[in-house]
């Protein structure tokens, strides 16, 4: 049986303020929206995943979404319900469904395994938490207070029956639902509920997005990569050396356009990441990178760590030669680097160094350069 994720973030996020809505806002300098994307499509139950976005909004989603499995991004509609229903006409007409909320970012895959195990029994499952606050109603001041036994907190996702979902949005018509149970229940279908999760919380204020910064902080671990490589001496010069042209006398043998620089640090990405080498990605055999521009490689790199949900906290390379002179140039590399990296100039070191005439690099033969990056995965 067939199941899809249906993330619908089609709201304007008003109550948050700014221009932006909160659903396409960085945490831990990923988008909210990429966040909730990411914790379906690594369920290992969940087969695709299409998103719902405002009339207005298709640009941002690519934005976000870059580099990510995602099946289609639709169109949503005014209301919520109209905004699901242009989802459900994106997938099959039967299966499962999970529709989620993209302001809920940190979904666990437990949820999700209680949800899909809730629907052998029942038409729909929702995850849900008990009110633990005195309750009360008022304006101003206390009227009177409302017993809490019995009342829940719905959270998404919330999973159904394809053919079930659809004949109980058929039944609600034009009404407004908050959420999907609310017209599964209206149509007179079985609800079931599942222990939620803290982490599930949803994303409305200022203040829940300073929680949520903190709460991905101490969710990702910090991993460090190493990357080396060396290039000889061949034919005449310039060369590239950390995204930018150096002039020099003598050229660089290479592939690509043999910026030890820029391969060193992208190994050291790929490294921290656990992504393989450069190599892996961008074979030498293959006739599509001769004379490639290595910031593609590197812009690789970084999104691939970025896919992951990471974050790039500081790269350093040292180029190992006894010519060209690296002082001149360091600040125009360093630039470089950054830009392509999309990160604080701060956060890039470059460095030189020589062997004293020893080995290759001091008889003249080629350069060399080792980096290490140091990043943050989700662990």
């Amino acid at each position: 049986m067939t199941i899809t994720a249906l993330i619908v973030a089609a709201g304007s996020g008003s109550r948050m303020g700014g221009d932006t809505p909160k659903q396409f806002r960085p945490i831990g300098g990923t988008a909210l929206l990429a966040r909730a994307v990411d914790a379906m499509t690594s369920h290992p139950a969940i087969d695709a995943v299409h998103v719902v976005v405002g009339p207005d909004q298709r640009a941002l989603a690519e934005a976000a979404l870059a580099g990510r499995d995602v099946g289609s991004i639709v169109t949503g509609g005014a209301t919520r319900a109209d905004s699901v229903r242009a989802g459900l006409a994106a997938i099959g007409e039967d299966g499962i469904v999970l529709v989620h909320d993209a302001a809920r970012p940190f979904c666990p895959p437990a949820v999700i395994d209680r949800l899909i195990a809730a629907l052998k029994d029942a038409d729909g499952a929702v995850p849900v938490l008990a009110v633990a606050d005195t309750l009360a109603t008022g304006r101003g001041k206390l009227d009177a207070m409302v017993a809490r036994d019995g009342l829940l907190r719905v959270q998404t996702p919330q999973a159904f029956h394809v053919e079930d979902l659809r004949y109980a949005l058929g039944q609600s018509g034009k009404a407004s639902a908050t959420d999907e149970s609310s017209v599964m229940v209206a149509a007179g279908l079985k609800v079931a509920t599942v222990e939620g999760d803290a982490m599930l919380e949803k994303i409305t204020t200022a203040d829940d997005f300073a929680r949520a910064e903190a709460l991905a902080a101490g969710r990702l671990v910090v991993r460090t990569g190493m990357g080396f490589d060396v290039h000889a001496f061949e034919g005449d010069g310039p060369i590239m050396m950390g995204g930018i042209e150096i002039a020099h006398e003598r050229g660089l043998a290479g592939h690509s356009d043999a910026d030890v620089v820029l391969h060193a640090i992208t190994d050291a990405l790929l490294g921290a990441a656990g992504e393989g080498d450069i190599g892996q990605h961008f074979p030498p055999s293959d006739p599509q990178w001769k004379g490639a521009s290595s910031d593609r490689f590197l812009a690789h790199a970084a999104a691939l760590v970025r896919g992951r949900g990471g974050l790039i906290d500081h790269v350093d390379c040292t180029v190992i030669c006894e010519a060209p002179k690296v002082g001149p140039h360091r600040e125009a590399m360093r630039a470089r680097v950054a830009e392509i990296l999309v990160i604080p100039l701060p956060a890039v070191s470059i460095k030189a160094t020589t062997t004293e005439r020893l080995g290759f690099t001091g008889r003249g033969e080629g350069i060399a350069a080792q980096a290490i990056a140091t990043v943050r995965l989700p662990g």
